[in-house]
């Protein structure tokens, strides 16, 4: 299964969540690649990566066409690799502009390795870009992180309506996994006004459970490790832990 965690919006938790989720699931038992597109290379950051280890990554794959076992680092925790990004992702949309199937060349890539995972979690750009549009070409599911603010709330609206264009525009199916609430001060009416807003209008599309602000998920990415292996008994680790299970549990319905 491939999901993408998409959101064009900055500070929704999207890489923390990608992060997590997937170290979650490698914990389930389920032999799991973390694919960071982003320029930034967060994804492969968190998890203790230096930026002179980061090439080659997702760039030379995307765009030079170096394949994928050349790319994955092996082993970043137990039944986990991951692909890097770097700032080369940046010029995809440039670099790719005039390439015939440029929406194609992630899940290319992706194939050639699909028979050694059981899930793959894509770590999406902060953008609707070519790369996003890649990572839903390419995908199964996709799971929007979303912090409960109202311009949060309104740039839902907006990126499923993008998400509906793309996937009728270029005739791919992802599924909508769910909407994670994250960042959440449960004792913030502000943020108890929106997520109950969020789960009026998208019902059973929002997970059960939410992630809510935890110093412990800010420290983690510092030591390179995932809150499983950083805080275990920390409340952002319970969260993601319950999410995980969320996650299958959808994903087999």
């Amino acid at each position: 299964m491939i999901v993408a965690v998409i959101n064009n919006k900055g500070g929704t938790a999207k890489t923390t969540s990608s992060v997590n989720l997937a170290a979650g699931l490698a914990r389930q038992g389920y032999k799991t690649l973390l694919v960071d597109l982003d320029s930034q290379a967060s994804a492969a950051l968190s998890l203790g990566m230096s930026r002179e280890e980061l090439n080659p990554g997702m760039s030379e794959a995307i765009m030079d066409g170096m394949p994928m076992e050349e790319v994955i680092r092996s082993r970043i925790s137990a039944g986990l690799d991951i692909a890097p990004g770097g700032m080369d992702l940046a010029n995809t949309d440039l670099n790719l502009a005039d390439i015939p199937g440029r929406e194609k060349r992630l899940n290319i890539q992706l194939q050639r390795v699909a028979g050694s995972y059981d899930w793959m979690v894509l770590d999406c750009p902060p953008s609707l870009s070519l790369l996003s549009v890649n990572a839903l070409v390419a995908s199964d599911y996709y799971l929007i992180p979303v912090k409960p603010e109202y311009l949060s709330m309104e740039g839902l609206a907006g990126l499923n309506q993008s998400v509906q264009r793309l996937k009728k525009g270029l005739r791919v199916a992802p599924t909508l996994l769910g909407i994670l609430l994250t960042i959440v001060h449960p004792s913030s009416r502000a943020a108890r006004q929106v997520m109950q807003r969020i789960r009026q209008e998208y019902g059973e599309y929002v997970f059960q459970d939410y992630v809510r602000q935890d110093v412990r998920l800010l420290e983690a990415p510092e030591a390179g490790r995932s809150i499983f292996d950083y805080a275990p008994r920390s409340n952002g680790a319970m969260a993601y832990t319950r999410t995980v299970k969320e996650l299958l549990a959808r994903s087999q319905q």
